[in-house]
């Protein structure tokens, strides 16, 4: 049965050819987290050098190669930038993704881009593809719990996973969500994981509609009183 909605949820519409303006988009996202991940690993030899007395010849060179990596990176993400700013429906994309609270630049990017290189018809579809659809582990020590199924892209899971820590501050739908979760005995990272896949919901719904986002919680409050 999880199967069988998982493959529901996957199913593609017809499929189209993504726009060249999206191609150069995820491109330039790709190259950019490539050196993200470079800058990272540099950034770990410094750390060590320091503590083991590297040469000063080799830690010049480590320093170096952080700066250029530095410097690589803001001009892509500049040219990212007046990418986005070229072509009107990217530019309102993000504009509409950044109205909701725990979503930056950087994941309204990603959204934007994967929103638009895929036909998705639901938000189940979209949250499916990222790998944030609940699973019933059915043998061995996990049986009858309840996990993300980890299918799909885990680059795109990880990128989600600061916007939801944030969100369950400061979004009211999803920190609303996250203590119902709490209450219910389930984990904190059972509620966060929720809290992911709500997160790509509420895009979808944003992306979709054309619309910013407007707070469920917040007009139920206000009905209330």
């Amino acid at each position: 049965m999880v199967l069988a909605r998982y493959g529901a949820a996957l199913q593609p519409a017809a499929w189209q050819p993504e726009a060249p303006e999206v191609r150069q988009l995820k491109a330039l996202i790709a190259r950019i987290e490539a050196l993200q991940t470079d800058l990272q690993r540099e950034q770990n030899r410094l750390e060590k050098a320091l503590i083991v007395r590297t040469p000063l010849e080799v830690e010049q060179s480590i320093k170096q190669m952080i700066a250029s990596l530095n410097e690589e990176i803001a001009r892509l993400q500049g040219q990212r930038d007046d990418h986005i700013d070229r072509h009107p429906q990217l530019k309102q994309d993000i504009k509409l993704l950044r109205t909701i609270p725990g979503i930056g630049m950087q994941t309204a990017v990603r959204i934007c881009a994967l929103y638009r290189s895929r036909n998705f018809t639901s938000a189940a579809q979209m949250a499916a593809f990222v790998g944030l659809v609940p699973k019933m582990h059915e043998s061995g020590q996990q049986r009858g719990r309840v996990m993300l199924s980890k299918k799909g892209s885990a680059v795109l899971r990880a990128a989600l996973y600061l916007p939801a820590v944030v969100s369950k501050k400061y979004n009211p739908d999803i920190a609303a969500q996250y203590a119902r979760l709490l209450q219910r005995q389930k984990t904190p990272m059972q509620a966060l994981g929720a809290a992911m896949r709500k997160l790509v919901h509420i895009c979808f719904g944003v992306l979709k509609h054309q619309t910013v986002y407007q707070s469920r919680q917040l007009e139920i409050s206000a009905t209330g009183a």
